[in-house]
C-alpha cells in the first residue's frame, strides 16, 4: 500500500468507524461515510446495506488512462478491506462536480443492476450502475419523515418528484392524494415501481404526470394542495423544457406559484443544491418562513451537505 492508500485507509477507518456506530445506533442501513475527506481521494462513498456506492468526483488528475484505472482499483481495495466487504459489491462511478441535481438523467449505459434497500420501514429499489446516482438520495431521509408525519388526510403534490421517494413517505403518512411529476418518464416509472413495492399503489389517488413542472404549472388550479414537495434542479436547459431554469433567479416566481397552489395554512418543503443560494425572503408572500437546513441534516453529513432546505406555510 502506497503512502497515499494508507492516508485514505487511515481516514476512511476512522470516518467508518463514527458513522458506522450511529447508524447501527439508529438502525439505518443506507448512509454516506466518506465524502472528498481528502483532496487526493475526491470520491464519495455511500453504503446501502451489504454495497457500496462509490462515485468519483470528475477532476484533472493528470494519470494516464492504465495509472488511473490502477488508482481506482487500489482504492477499491482499501474500501473493501476497510468496510469488511467483498470487492465485487463495490460500484464505482465517475461524474462532474455539480451544484445540482441535473447529473441525475445522465445515463451512463444499458446495463442494469438494482437492488431493494430499506429506510425507515419503507423499501425503495436503487440502480447501481446505470445512473450518476442510484435514486435514493440518503440526505433527505430526515425530510421524508418530516413529510410522513404532516400528511395525513393532506393533497400532496410532489414536483421534480425524481424516483418518488417523498411520494412513497406520503403515502405511507396516510395522504388523500399523491401527485408527483416529472419531465422524466424514466424516473416516473420508477417511483410508480417504489409505490407499487411498498404496497402502497392506488390509481385512484396517486397520479404522475410527465411534465415540465414550470409549465405544469401554470395551469394548474389554485388552492389545490395542503402539502408541496419541490427540490428543483440548479439549472436546467433541458429540451423538453419551454425555458431555461436558475433556481437563484426563479426561486421567487416558483414559491409564488407554489404558494398559489396551496390551500390556506398549507405547507411547502423547497430545498435545492445551489452552494451560493439566497432566499429572497421579502419578495415571498408567505404567512410564515423556517430555515430548516440544520435540522434535516442527518448525521453522516454533518459538514458535507450543501443543500438548503426551507418550509414555507400559506
Amino acid at each position: 500500500m502506497t503512502e497515499k492508500q494508507q492516508m485514505f485507509h487511515n481516514r476512511l477507518t476512522k470516518v467508518y468507524r463514527h458513522t458506522g456506530k450511529l447508524a447501527r445506533k439508529q438502525n439505518i442501513a443506507c448512509y454516506r461515510i466518506y465524502d472528498h475527506d481528502l483532496p487526493e481521494f475526491p470520491l464519495a462513498v455511500d453504503i446501502y446495506e451489504d454495497v457500496v456506492h462509490v462515485a468519483e468526483y470528475k477532476r484533472k488528475h493528470g494519470m494516464e488512462d492504465d495509472e488511473h484505472e490502477a488508482w481506482l482499483a487500489a482504492c477499491r481495495t482499501t474500501i473493501a478491506t476497510v468496510l469488511e466487504v467483498p470487492e465485487a459489491n463495490i460500484y464505482i462511478k465517475v461524474r462532474q462536480r455539480k451544484a445540482g441535481r441535473q447529473g441525475q438523467y445522465e445515463k451512463l449505459g444499458e446495463e442494469r443492476t438494482e437492488k431493494i434497500v430499506s429506510e425507515q420501514g419503507l423499501s425503495f429499489i436503487i440502480n447501481l450502475t446505470d445512473y450518476l446516482d442510484t435514486g435514493l438520495f440518503t440526505d433527505h431521509r430526515i425530510t421524508r419523515d418530516m413529510v410522513r408525519s404532516q400528511c395525513a388526510n393532506k393533497k400532496v403534490l410532489n414536483l421534480f418528484c425524481y424516483t418518488g421517494s417523498f411520494s412513497v413517505y406520503a403515502a405511507a403518512g396516510g395522504a388523500a392524494s399523491v401527485t408527483s411529476v416529472d419531465m422524466s418518464k424514466t424516473y416516473l416509472n420508477w417511483a410508480r415501481r417504489n409505490m407499487q413495492y411498498n404496497k402502497l399503489y392506488d390509481p385512484d389517488i396517486h397520479q404522475y404526470i410527465q411534465d415540465d413542472v414550470i409549465a405544469w404549472l401554470n395551469g394548474a388550479a389554485s388552492g389545490s394542495y395542503d402539502l408541496i414537495i419541490c427540490d428543483p434542479p440548479t439549472f436546467s436547459n433541458s429540451k423538453r423544457m419551454n425555458d431555461i431554469f436558475d433556481v437563484q433567479r426563479d426561486h421567487v416566481p416558483l414559491l409564488k406559484q407554489l404558494l398559489r397552489l396551496c390551500t390556506p395554512g398549507g405547507r411547502i418543503y423547497f430545498s435545492n443544491n445551489y452552494r451560493g443560494f439566497v432566499l429572497d425572503r421579502d419578495a415571498i408572500p408567505a404567512t410564515e418562513i423556517k430555515d430548516i437546513t440544520a435540522a434535516t441534516t442527518p448525521f453522516d453529513y454533518k459538514g458535507k451537505l450543501h443543500r438548503q432546505c426551507f418550509l414555507l406555510e400559506k
